[in-house]
């Protein structure tokens, strides 16, 4: 089953590329993905010019779904972290507040344990941004509000009339 869609208001896109221009930095990574687990990408930051990051994020989510299968297999709820390891090039990947997937790439000149670390710290500042948006998408009776919910069939009518 597809993950709910969630809104994302140009005030949280900067602050969330803020933090992954930021965390690019830090960690010495090549290249920063933020993927939902629909495989729509989100942000980015770093050396992206010269990958395909439509079908990056796709794959990304395969990723998670295919081995979120596997941890229920074993017993697990989920993996939150993955790690590819290449000749050149190594991706890390965790998940943020189980909803959203940071995907971290990097070469020589970092480690993964530079990588964790600064993943870590950018984890915790991107789930209080969603935890924010969660927030503030909840309606008083506590379900999903939609940001359409005010729109109604009469605006749409005079919208097609005119």
């Amino acid at each position: 089953m597809a993950a709910p869609q969630m809104v994302l208001y140009d005030d949280d896109y900067k602050k969330i590329k803020e933090i992954c221009t930021k965390l690019t930095r830090e960690a010495n990574a090549k290249a920063i993905f933020l993927v939902d687990k629909n495989g729509q990408l989100l942000a980015s930051a770093g050396d992206t010019q010269d990958l395909d990051s439509t079908s990056l994020a796709s794959l990304t989510a395969g990723n998670i779904a295919a081995t979120g299968g596997l941890a229920k297999l074993i017993g697990e709820k989920e993996f939150s972290i993955l790690f590819h390891e290449g000749e050149r090039d190594h991706i890390h990947i965790s998940l943020v507040k189980g909803k959203v997937i940071l995907v971290v790439i990097f070469d020589q000149r970092s480690s993964l344990g530079l990588v964790r670390l600064r993943v870590k710290k950018g984890t915790e500042e991107l789930a209080r941004i969603f935890d924010a948006m969660e927030t503030r998408s909840k309606t008083h009776t506590g379900k999903e509000a939609s940001p359409f919910a005010e729109i109604t069939d009469e605006d749409i009518d005079n919208l097609f009339n005119e």
